[in-house]
């Protein structure tokens, strides 16, 4: 199993309400439905625990699936993954993309 750690902020002039909108009724419907894909969540950021300081990210997305190739052909083979990248492109400033895998 791998997780793919997605950390960033939104553009200037990106609303929350219009990218939470574009997760709940595309993003997230589209991507668990992939068969490689066992589970997607999108976190907000409420602070730092025992700081007043801002977050570095706004959000966080956390995809687990079973191979970057299972992945990677699965995402090409879903008609409405054709627009979710660009889309989402246009809403995340410079997302960091991490590749992990559990330790345990």
């Amino acid at each position: 199993m791998t997780t793919l750690i997605v950390l960033f902020n939104l553009k200037a002039g990106v609303s929350e309400a219009d990218y939470e909108a574009f997760a709940k009724t595309l993003d997230i419907p589209t991507v668990t439905s992939l068969k490689s894909v066992s589970e997607f969540k999108v976190y907000k950021s409420l602070g730092l625990f025992g700081s007043d300081a801002t977050p570095p990210y706004q959000y966080f997305e956390v995809i687990h699936f079973s191979t970057v190739d299972d992945l990677v052909g699965d995402m090409g083979n879903e008609p409405k993954m054709t627009d979710i990248p660009a889309k989402f492109a246009e809403m995340a400033d410079n997302p960091v993309f991490i590749l992990t895998k559990s330790i345990e």
